[in-house]
């Protein structure tokens, strides 16, 4: 029988309609939550895992919400306050993928890049805060790719180091206040973004060679993507009173990535 750690609180789960966002939501309501699940652009998936949980005996809504748009996240925020009364735990899982050689790199390409990955977590964060009490929990969402060097990633890489900066000095700011803040940095995880970019993270003096299984195999201990509900699970203990003492910290989770 699964804990309820999270019994009478609502969490706001953002990029929660697919990949490792919504492995979250379904863990917290597993745990108890009520959840608002926050989508850009997958009304069906998010609207399918609405009716997936509440089929569970969960209490769960979508709401649209861009993070990269400040006054959209509001709303999401808004809705959840107003439907479910009250806000515990924000888990900020939107964000996109990059991948471009430095030269290849625009302005634009940094814009939507940073809005969504940085400026969308930070947003979520200023939008949860003034509705959170305290012993209120926020997980944001970083990458080992933030602490490890992969060929033309440096934009995506450089928009999740700010987030671990991010949790880090919020934590001195946000412990005033009683609420924990942390981030997850997963490895890679077998979700569509991690099909879809798989083999760009091979080195490319490898890439003609050796196929992104046999990589697999060779640079990870556990020799397997991680499947998202084990992502999930780390942001469900971070999320809860397990972590009561921690703040400020980025959590890796790689299956002992080299």
């Amino acid at each position: 029988m699964r804990e309820t750690r999270f019994e009478g609180k609502t969490a706001v789960v953002t990029g929660g309609s697919r990949g490792i966002g919504a492995a979250v939501a379904r863990r917290l309501a597993a745990e108890g939550a009520s959840v608002v699940i926050g989508y850009r652009g997958s009304e069906q998936a998010a609207g399918a895992l609405v009716d997936e949980l509440a089929s569970a005996g969960g209490r769960a809504t979508a709401v649209r919400a861009d993070v990269a748009d400040h006054e959209q996240t509001g709303v999401l925020f808004e809705r959840a306050e107003a439907e479910f009364g009250r806000l515990d735990v924000l888990a900020s899982c939107a964000g996109i993928e990059h991948f471009g050689a430095l030269e290849t790199i625009t302005p634009e390409d940094f814009d939507r890049v940073f809005a969504v990955n940085t400026r969308g977590q930070l947003s979520a964060v200023q939008h949860a805060v003034p509705r959170m009490r305290e012993g209120g929990r926020i997980v944001l969402t970083s990458s080992v790719s933030a602490s490890k060097s992969v060929f033309h990633h440096t934009l995506y890489a450089a928009s999740k180091a700010a987030v671990e900066a991010m949790a880090l000095n919020l934590s001195a700011e946000l412990g005033q206040k009683g609420i924990a803040v942390n981030a997850i940095a997963p490895g890679g995880t077998a979700t569509d973004m991690a099909a879809e970019n798989a083999a760009h993270y091979v080195h490319p003096g490898l890439a003609a060679t050796q196929d992104t299984a046999r990589w697999l195999d060779t640079a990870i201990a556990l020799r397997r993507l991680a499947e998202p509900d084990e992502i999930a699970a780390a942001y469900a203990f971070l999320a809860s009173e397990d972590a009561a003492y921690m703040t400020g910290r980025t959590l890796q989770i790689d299956g002992g990535m080299f």
